[in-house]
């Protein structure tokens, strides 16, 4: 027969371990939970980082189809195609056939270089497309197609100091594989005369 001293020592180790198997479970459970947040920031922050990149993916192909545009424009310039321009309201093709470019004498405005693709005050197209060879313009965009053709906008500055050079700028816009990545690259061009005035009679 069993003392009852015996026994009520014994209920209370039972009671002791039973209570500490319950904090071993919320201990558990507190870990697990903090381990599932950790898990899901970690996957969160992954897919963040991917938009990320891809986003300065399309920035960068935009920044060089900007970039290309605006090396055809000086290029096209270097090649005595200086002067004073005449005024643009339309968009020509430098990728035609019969390539037409030209010097606008209305030089964009602030306004306009921010808001692309370039519109006129009648709200029409400006500037000449430049495409090379390898860039494929599709309207749904891509990772192998850029979004708009790369366009550029030639307008005169002057002559410089010496009066021996035409200053020329040359803005150039170009898009990645979707319309929100845009890229708006300029320069100061200057083209030697080939004419010098030596001052004779």
């Amino acid at each position: 027969m069993m003392h009852p001293q015996h026994r009520l020592s014994r209920d209370r180790r039972a009671g002791r371990s039973g209570r500490q198997q319950g904090i071993v479970l919320v201990t558990a459970l507190l870990i697990l939970i903090v381990l599932t947040v950790l898990a899901v920031s970690m996957f969160r922050n992954y897919g963040l980082q991917e938009r990320i990149a891809g986003n300065m993916r399309e920035k960068q192909r935009a920044f060089h189809a900007a970039q290309t545009a605006l090396q055809y424009g000086e290029y096209w310039l270097a090649q005595g195609n200086g002067g004073s321009g005449t005024a643009c309201s339309t968009l020509l093709d430098a990728n035609a056939t019969t390539p037409t470019t030209q010097i606008c004498s209305n030089a964009l405005s602030a306004t306009q270089v921010a808001s692309v693709p370039w519109k006129s005050n009648a709200n029409a197209d400006i500037g000449v497309n430049y495409a090379p060879p390898s860039l494929t313009v599709s309207t749904v965009g891509g990772t192998s197609s850029y979004a708009i053709t790369p366009r550029f906008y030639i307008s005169p500055l002057g002559l410089d100091l010496s009066g021996l050079r035409e200053i020329y700028s040359v803005t150039a816009m170009g898009y990645g594989g979707n319309s929100t990545a845009v890229s708006v690259v300029q320069s100061v061009y200057s083209i030697k005369s080939g004419v010098i005035d030596a001052g004779g009679p």
